[in-house]
């Protein structure tokens, strides 16, 4: 064992669940704090801990970050091992949805990253590592997005929140010394995506052999991050210790939506048929990292480009048919 025990929040999602793989592959204890809420099936997040749930250096903790009492036992060493570093990822996602409801947005992803910071700096926690989003860069036209550029631009409330968090984050770094590490994730996808992401949800209609919604005349680009470079980046950070730092995580590549589909419609080997449909509020037209930061910081060098992490994706998700 490293002698480090790392609370995970969220650890039951799509990039939570790896991530707690990763760690415990190199000797961690890791805390995973989920409260298996139903935006999407939960049973689908029970699937992703199978390979963990009965591991020794694992403790599953269900519960919600706005629980005060269960954040201070976790934090204080009382039943569980005490943190010494946290990774926060639990947080309520999807930009659509936070348009029709913005205020829980504000409750999970605003006061629950500001309860952990307070657990943070009461029991002096030693890293604090925020997973943020390209989507606090908004509307921004300047490409790739650095993490030098201004971001006024939200344009969806849970770009907001996510905005609002970071600067809690650097609020408490400047106030308390917290060691906060922001990382700014760029559509992260692979095995066990959520099925509201578009790489899946296509995937879906598309074996479903129906039409599949394409919003906007599909020249909207997105850089995709594939989940195995995503944990290496992410692991990386929790082994490199910084006083403050914002870094994007992304493959500092993009692709248009069109081009998407198409590689989906080769891989699976089946015709596709597309709906076109306006543009939805919330939508940005690039997203676009300069990952320039994170390899300098971590040694971050991502290795799965998208058509062969689209090749590995579809390999899974033809298990979970």
């Amino acid at each position: 064992m490293k002698g480090k025990t790392i609370l995970v929040t969220g650890g039951a999602g799509f990039i939570g669940s790896h991530l707690v793989e990763k760690l415990i592959k190199e000797e961690y204890f890791v805390l995973c704090l989920d409260n298996f809420n139903d935006y999407y099936d939960p049973k689908l997040k029970e699937n992703n801990l199978s390979g963990v749930i009965k591991n020794p250096n694992f403790k599953l903790i269900r519960g919600d970050i706005l629980n005060i009492p269960l954040l201070n036992d976790i934090f204080s060493g009382t039943p569980y091992p005490r943190p010494t570093k946290v990774v926060h990822l639990a947080a309520i996602a999807g930009v659509r949805s936070s348009i029709a409801n913005p205020s829980i947005y504000v409750d999970v992803d605003v006061k629950g990253t500001v309860n952990l910071l307070e657990m943070a700096k009461k029991y002096k926690v030693g890293q604090f590592i925020f997973a943020s989003s390209s989507s606090v860069y908004g509307l921004n036209e300047k490409t790739p997005f650095s993490e030098e550029d201004s971001v006024e631009l939200q344009i969806s409330p849970y770009a907001t929140a996510k905005r609002a968090a970071e600067i809690f984050c650097k609020t408490y770094n400047n106030l308390y010394g917290i060691p906060v590490t922001i990382l700014r994730f760029f559509t992260v996808y692979g095995e066990r995506q959520r099925p509201d992401m578009a790489i899946r949800k296509f995937t879906d209609f598309i074996m479903k052999e129906t039409p599949i919604p394409m919003f906007g005349d599909g020249s909207s680009l997105r850089d995709y991050t594939y989940i195995s470079d995503c944990v290496d980046c992410v692991l990386s950070a929790v082994e490199t210790p910084m006083d403050f730092e914002i870094i994007n995580i992304g493959s500092g590549r993009t692709i248009s939506l069109k081009e998407l589909i198409g590689v989906l419609e080769k891989v699976t080997g089946k015709k596709v048929s597309i709906k076109q449909l306006d543009m939805q509020p919330g939508d940005v037209p690039t997203t676009y990292a300069d990952i320039g930061k994170a390899k300098k910081l971590l040694g971050y060098n991502p290795k799965v480009p998208i058509k062969e992490g689209i090749k590995r994706f579809f390999e899974w998700y033809k298990t979970v048919l």
